[in-house]
Protein backbone atom coordinates (compact mmCIF):
# COMPACT_ATOMS: atom_id res chain seq x y z
CA UNK A 1 0.00 0.00 0.00
CA UNK A 2 1.32 3.03 -0.93
CA UNK A 3 0.26 6.39 1.19
CA UNK A 4 0.24 9.74 0.61
CA UNK A 5 2.65 12.49 1.43
CA UNK A 6 0.19 13.56 3.40
CA UNK A 7 -0.14 10.41 5.41
CA UNK A 8 3.35 10.35 6.00
CA UNK A 9 4.25 13.00 7.46
CA UNK A 10 1.20 12.37 10.44
CA UNK A 11 -1.82 13.97 8.60
CA UNK A 12 -2.87 16.87 9.93
CA UNK A 13 -1.35 17.41 12.62
CA UNK A 14 2.33 16.76 11.09
CA UNK A 15 1.47 19.40 8.53
CA UNK A 16 0.40 21.51 11.61
CA UNK A 17 3.50 21.52 13.07
CA UNK A 18 5.17 21.49 9.93
CA UNK A 19 3.65 24.91 8.87
CA UNK A 20 3.69 26.50 12.72
CA UNK A 21 7.88 25.83 12.61
CA UNK A 22 8.23 27.31 9.43
CA UNK A 23 6.11 30.60 10.24
CA UNK A 24 8.37 30.36 13.62
CA UNK A 25 11.31 30.18 12.09
CA UNK A 26 10.37 33.23 9.36
CA UNK A 27 9.03 35.35 13.16
CA UNK A 28 12.62 34.92 14.38
CA UNK A 29 15.46 34.38 12.03
CA UNK A 30 17.25 37.81 11.21
CA UNK A 31 17.99 36.60 7.85
CA UNK A 32 13.70 35.91 7.33
CA UNK A 33 12.84 40.06 7.83
CA UNK A 34 12.36 40.90 4.73
CA UNK A 35 9.88 38.20 3.43
CA UNK A 36 8.26 38.45 7.67
CA UNK A 37 7.48 41.88 6.44
CA UNK A 38 5.84 40.99 3.14
CA UNK A 39 2.42 38.87 5.82
CA UNK A 40 0.33 40.71 8.41
CA UNK A 41 1.08 41.55 12.16
CA UNK A 42 -0.45 38.15 12.86
CA UNK A 43 0.64 35.26 11.25
CA UNK A 44 -2.60 33.37 12.19
CA UNK A 45 -4.10 33.87 8.84
CA UNK A 46 -0.48 33.02 6.81
CA UNK A 47 -0.49 29.83 9.31
CA UNK A 48 -3.59 28.40 8.05
CA UNK A 49 -4.03 29.15 4.47
CA UNK A 50 -0.38 27.71 4.53
CA UNK A 51 -1.65 24.71 6.14
CA UNK A 52 -4.86 24.40 3.50
CA UNK A 53 -2.91 24.49 0.88
CA UNK A 54 -0.09 22.33 1.98
CA UNK A 55 -2.85 19.55 3.35
CA UNK A 56 -4.02 18.96 -0.05
CA UNK A 57 -0.38 19.51 -2.39
CA UNK A 58 0.46 16.77 -0.24
CA UNK A 59 -2.53 14.58 -1.29
CA UNK A 60 -4.78 15.15 1.96
CA UNK A 61 -7.41 17.53 1.71
CA UNK A 62 -8.26 19.95 -0.84
CA UNK A 63 -8.82 22.66 2.19
CA UNK A 64 -7.76 25.41 0.74
CA UNK A 65 -9.72 24.59 -3.05
CA UNK A 66 -12.55 23.70 -1.10
CA UNK A 67 -12.66 27.35 0.70
CA UNK A 68 -10.87 29.70 -1.95
CA UNK A 69 -10.96 27.98 -4.88
CA UNK A 70 -8.08 27.68 -7.25
CA UNK A 71 -4.62 28.40 -5.29
CA UNK A 72 -3.42 29.96 -8.13
CA UNK A 73 0.15 31.01 -6.41
CA UNK A 74 1.91 32.64 -8.88
CA UNK A 75 -1.05 35.14 -9.53
CA UNK A 76 -1.55 35.45 -5.79
CA UNK A 77 2.18 36.13 -4.88
CA UNK A 78 2.34 38.89 -7.65
CA UNK A 79 1.53 41.68 -5.36
CA UNK A 80 4.85 41.34 -3.62
CA UNK A 81 8.09 41.32 -4.79
CA UNK A 82 9.76 38.35 -4.96
CA UNK A 83 13.64 37.65 -5.76
CA UNK A 84 16.15 35.49 -5.16
CA UNK A 85 16.77 36.82 -1.86
CA UNK A 86 13.15 36.49 -0.86
CA UNK A 87 12.73 32.72 -2.45
CA UNK A 88 16.07 31.57 -0.58
CA UNK A 89 14.44 33.25 2.72
CA UNK A 90 11.51 31.32 2.53
CA UNK A 91 13.16 28.26 1.37
CA UNK A 92 15.70 28.64 4.36
CA UNK A 93 12.76 28.82 7.05
CA UNK A 94 10.65 25.77 5.00
CA UNK A 95 14.22 23.86 5.00
CA UNK A 96 15.12 24.22 9.11
CA UNK A 97 11.35 23.58 9.10
CA UNK A 98 11.17 20.11 7.11
CA UNK A 99 14.78 19.08 8.75
CA UNK A 100 12.83 19.40 12.27
CA UNK A 101 9.57 17.99 11.39
CA UNK A 102 10.05 15.19 8.79
CA UNK A 103 12.05 12.54 9.88
CA UNK A 104 12.18 10.53 6.69
CA UNK A 105 15.30 11.64 4.97
CA UNK A 106 13.60 10.62 1.22
CA UNK A 107 10.51 12.63 1.84
CA UNK A 108 12.18 15.40 3.29
CA UNK A 109 14.62 16.02 0.36
CA UNK A 110 11.86 14.95 -2.10
CA UNK A 111 9.79 17.70 -0.48
CA UNK A 112 12.37 20.60 -0.42
CA UNK A 113 13.40 19.78 -4.06
CA UNK A 114 9.59 20.37 -5.06
CA UNK A 115 8.83 23.22 -2.42
CA UNK A 116 12.30 24.93 -3.88
CA UNK A 117 10.79 24.69 -6.93
CA UNK A 118 7.49 26.43 -6.34
CA UNK A 119 9.72 29.18 -4.32
CA UNK A 120 11.19 29.63 -7.76
CA UNK A 121 8.30 30.01 -9.91
CA UNK A 122 7.20 32.81 -7.54
CA UNK A 123 9.80 35.18 -8.47
CA UNK A 124 9.14 38.03 -10.25
CA UNK A 125 12.14 39.86 -9.69
CA UNK A 126 15.08 39.70 -12.61
CA UNK A 127 18.09 38.84 -10.76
Amino acid sequence: MQYSHYERLDGEQGVRRLVDRFYDLMDSLPEAEGIRKMHPVSLDGSRDKLYMFLSGWLGGPALYIEKYGHPRLRARHLPFAIGEAERDAWMLCMSKALDEVVLDTMLRDHLKQSLWNTADHMRNLQP
